[in-house]
């Protein structure tokens, strides 16, 4: 799901970086505010996480490439301000020293998968869940659901920033200057391994990583239950 520099013109990765801005700063503010002491470690476990479980990229038939993210578990922890900082920390770590996921891009990067991921994910967990218990097995279905169908939207956040691209920056020829491929081709070539392969991965790692949790730390899933949000 990382996009490479050069796919993206201008337009969309200044776009991209404006929206990015504001909320690292918001981020940046509230986290101060609401992380306790005893959790600073765990949001740089959490981007860690997030750093490994993104690091191995499958290559797709489609000439694309996938993984799982880990975003919506690191919410369901830390809340979505800190897991917005940590995938942000992940992201910029990767696409600096590995070269995984382009520096033009890294706002288009971290806007679907440190924003739209994390936010989509945590509060679709908290909508299934409910006021269930903390331990009850509501809460490891939730969190499996949200892993699920938060990739994929952000899957389907990076399907269109690929498919606009020859809309919006073409040749005097026509010829698309960035990302060479429509919307007709980005969005089946991403959603289609995430909707049948990484998003089933995501599903599992976060449900089992909640079920474990519930069984040796239950207060660690609860501290978000008064968190600012």
């Amino acid at each position: 799901m990382h996009i490479p520099d050069g796919y993206l013109g201008p337009l969309t990765s200044g776009l991209t970086y404006a929206v990015m801005l504001p909320i690292w700063a918001g981020a940046s503010r509230i986290v101060r505010k609401t992380l306790e002491a005893r959790q600073v470690p765990l949001l740089a476990i959490g981007a860690a996480f997030s750093f490994v479980i993104m690091m191995f990229n499958v290559p797709i038939p489609t000439g694309t490439t996938g993984h799982a993210v880990g975003a919506v578990l690191v919410a369901i922890l830390l809340g979505p301000w800190a897991a917005c900082i940590a995938l942000t920390v992940a992201l910029v770590v990767q696409a600096l020293l590995f070269g995984d996921g382009g520096i033009t891009a890294i706002g288009a990067n971290c806007f679907n998968m440190a924003f739209v991921e994390v936010f989509v994910g945590y509060y679709l967990y908290k909508l299934i869940s409910g006021s269930s218990p903390v331990t009850s097995a509501r809460r490891v279905i939730a969190a499996g659901i949200a892993g699920y169908v938060a990739i994929n939207i952000a899957a389907l956040s990076a399907a269109i920033m690929f498919g606009i691209q020859p809309l919006l920056h073409k040749t005097s020829g026509g010829e698309s200057l960035y990302c060479p491929y429509g919307l007709n081709v980005s969005i089946p070539a991403m959603l289609g391994e995430h909707v049948l392969v990484f998003g089933w991965i995501e599903m599992v790692v976060t449900a089992l990583v909640v079920k474990y949790l519930q069984k040796q730390d239950p207060d660690l899933l609860g501290k978000q239950e008064g968190a600012v949000e």
